[in-house]
């Protein structure tokens, strides 16, 4: 287990940041929380202190108790003691959630006249994450850009913040990631940084499935009807890449299943290009007895013609045509019975609905023996085919088949809804979500 040291800073996130010390502290890590003084107007200091049961730090040069005076006091823990060293020594990773724009300016210019501020400048050893959380237009200011670049510079991990409307009324990025998420950055730094500590190691990004096999299906399917025509559906495929480009960054070995789609090829990806539902299937079947998470986002053509002509079908006057179609392969279905006995693989589904969207997304998250099923309303505005955004709504199981547990995701950027999706089948992986 853990030393994980908690800075708070000045935002109404920082009621996420009690959920965080909660977590963590039932996982078994020892925490000690950090809140500077604007801090404490969001959120008691007892709060966390009774979370974690340690003492909160604040104030730079706190009173001693009388217990202090009589040296009563416990290893580690003395407020006589020089906290913001004793701390920072004792941290195997520092966490700062919420950090405010203004937290962020004052570790970039290396600061040191509070107790956080403090303990960051003594701190050497260890990994260090910043959880942005802000308005929008701080966030995207160009001072607020330079000062995380130079933070970057510095060895931070940044957790970018999410987009939504913000408690001041403004909508855009600049909400802190969930717990999950960050619980799930954090899992991946300790494990992959463990006995690493020191300037040269390296610091590049959250990677939270570092060393995981991540497969993605993306795209429509094309059904020859003859050797000109096709049945097929609006699917570009660009939800589907987004996940796979953002499961490489995220440190995963991604195998991505395409159908055809007019998007480039994503650097660094093994991908299987294929036409049909059937070779679709094929693929898949070859490809997930290897894989840790898969995440099938592919339109895939319920149908097939159950004979496709030899050669092109005239028209020759005729008014209509008659077509027998057969079902094509459930490859959804097909991995939720064929995962590994033991558990290991997670299985994330997509639904597209035009109607009744909670109710079909549950019958098929448990008919599909899903872990997650990602369902989007075709009617929706950003939400169809062909657009950059999505507003999803995140499905897993709950203490009944017909009752999972629902998430409405708010409308953000295909990339971000990828993101966002994989630290939380990363943070489920860790038993956290």
């Amino acid at each position: 287990m853990a030393h994980i040291l908690l800075g708070v800073t000045g935002s109404i996130a920082a009621f996420k940041a009690a959920h965080l010390a909660s977590d963590w502290t039932k996982q078994g890590h020892e925490v000690r929380v950090v809140m500077t003084d604007a801090a404490t107007r969001f959120v008691a200091p007892l709060t966390f202190a009774s979370l974690t049961h340690a003492p909160v730090r604040g104030a730079m040069f706190p009173s001693p108790t009388a217990a202090d005076l009589a040296g009563d006091v416990a290893d580690g823990a003395a407020s006589l003691a020089i906290n913001h060293v004793t701390d920072a020594a004792w941290a195997d990773i520092i966490v700062v959630a919420p950090a405010s724009a203004d937290a962020i300016a004052r570790i970039a210019a290396g600061l040191g006249d509070d107790a956080l501020a403090a303990t960051i400048l003594a701190y050497d050893q260890g990994p260090k994450v910043l959880c942005l959380a802000m308005n929008t237009h701080m966030y995207a200011n160009p001072v607020t850009q330079r000062n995380l670049e130079t933070c970057r510079r510095l060895g931070w991990t940044i957790v970018e913040p999410e987009s939504g409307t913000l408690a001041c009324g403004d909508t855009g990025r600049g909400r802190m990631e969930e717990p999950g998420g960050i619980e799930a950055a954090v899992a991946a730094l300790l494990a992959g940084e463990a006995g690493q500590a020191g300037p040269d190691r390296p610091r590049d990004g959250v990677r939270p499935l570092a060393g995981l096999e991540v497969l993605v299906t993306a795209g429509p399917t094309q059904e020859p009807l003859d050797p000109v025509r096709y049945l097929t559906n609006h699917s570009t495929g660009k939800m589907g890449y987004a996940i796979a480009e953002a499961a490489r960054d995220l440190g995963a070995r991604v195998v991505l299943v395409s159908g055809p789609v007019a998007l480039p090829a994503p650097e660094g990806v093994d991908l299987v290009r294929v036409t049909t539902a059937q070779e679709m299937f094929d693929a898949v079947r070859d490809a997930f007895p290897g894989a840790d998470v898969t995440v099938m986002a592919a339109a895939v053509g319920d149908f097939r013609v159950a004979e496709v002509e030899p050669d092109k079908i005239k028209k020759h006057g005729r008014d209509a045509i008659e077509l027998r179609l057969v079902a094509n392969p459930d490859i959804l279905a097909w991995a939720g019975a064929h995962r590994r006995a033991n558990g290991s693989q997670t299985l994330c589904g997509f639904a597209m609905e035009t109607r009744d969207l909670e109710a079909n997304a549950a019958a098929k998250l448990a008919a599909k023996r899903c872990d997650m099923l990602v369902a989007n309303d075709l009617r929706e505005p950003g939400a169809g085919f062909g657009t950059d955004t999505n507003a999803v709504t995140v499905l897993t199981p709950g203490d009944a088949p017909d009752k999972p547990h629902a998430e409405r995701w708010q409308l953000m950027g295909k990339r971000e809804v990828a993101e966002r999706l994989l630290l939380r089948l990363a943070a489920m992986r860790e038993g956290r979500a």
